[in-house]
């Protein structure tokens, strides 16, 4: 496997991100070694939170959140999925799969040896997140789900068919301005030039090209039997399981429903909307997304 490693310089400066860059190095099934990195803030001795991003972000979409978690007491790990941000980017679109990323992240949890770890996942955070969970419950004191879902081969709405034309059909990725769409309350062009720092050209984007793809939404996709096991784990889930969706999101709009319905965990949870805020609801409202993660950490201690 060919694989990409964008250069430190791109990383230089980048406004409210000043965090030292941690890094563990996996190894493929076929023999590759995958550096991921990961923003690791705070006192060693906390309960990690662990924040897991998506598609096309990186630990960057945490910054705010990270500065206010760490504020509060909390240890606050942010890595960057393989593709994204620091981490090392395979070259080729075949090298991306779902089941290859369950296992990089399920490798690096394992090399952090991190234990009672409050997961709060967004997008493709939760569709990697969620099934570290259900493979490794015992790892993880609690949950909280946010603007993204678990998909089975139940279908996709027109607002994600919408995404993955877009996203397979434009000549150049525009990650920055991609992000910025699913920022309800503005983003200036300094923020959108750190989305995307991690990817110099085009080739550095393939993961980022990739992701929509992989998404297993037809009974046709690869992972919809994984998805669907991980969902019978999710079914006896009973630690605790909160939703914090926001209201402003056409892609996730009503996702939270089945988490409720179906986590034995959710049952009886303060669950939360934020109100005006898009899919990249860590960028419309850090401060209260931290005010929800350190509450429910709180009360269910």
């Amino acid at each position: 496997m060919k694989t990409l490693r964008t250069p430190d310089a791109r990383f230089a400066s980048l406004p409210d991100y000043p965090f030292a860059p941690h890094y563990l190095e996996v190894r493929d099934a076929d023999g590759t070694a995958l550096r991921i990195h990961a923003v690791d803030e705070g006192p060693r001795g906390a309960a990690p939170v662990l924040l897991l991003h998506g598609e096309p972000s990186w630990s960057y979409l945490y910054r705010h959140m990270i500065h206010g978690l760490v504020e509060r007491g909390h240890r606050a790990v942010a890595p960057d999925l393989v593709g994204f941000g620091r981490s090392d980017k395979p070259a080729s679109q075949e090298d991306y799969t779902y089941e290859r990323h369950v296992r990089w992240m399920g490798d690096w949890l394992e090399a952090m040896r991190l234990e009672r770890i409050t997961l709060f996942c967004q997008d493709w955070g939760g569709l990697i997140g969620l099934r570290l969970v259900a493979a490794s419950p015992e790892r993880f004191a609690r949950v909280i789900v946010s603007n993204t879902g678990l998909p089975a081969g139940t279908g996709m709405t027109k607002s994600f068919e919408q995404w993955l034309a877009f996203s397979q059909s434009v000549p150049e990725l525009p990650i920055g301005d991609i992000v910025a769409m699913g920022v309800a309350r503005g983003m200036s062009a300094a923020v959108k030039a750190a989305y995307e720092a991690p990817f110099p050209d085009e080739t550095y984007k393939t993961g980022a090209r990739r992701f929509p793809r992989l998404v297993p939404l037809t009974p046709q996709h690869a992972s919809v039997a994984e998805n669907q096991a991980a969902w019978g784990a999710l079914g006896r889930f009973t630690k605790p399981f909160l939703t914090a969706f926001s209201d402003s999101d056409p892609i996730t709009k009503g996702g939270e429903r089945v988490f409720q319905e179906r986590v034995p965990g959710a049952k009886g949870q303060p669950h939360v909307t934020i109100a005006n805020a898009g899919h990249f609801l860590q960028e419309d409202a850090p401060a209260e997304l931290v005010q929800v993660v350190h509450d429910f950490i709180g009360k269910t201690s």
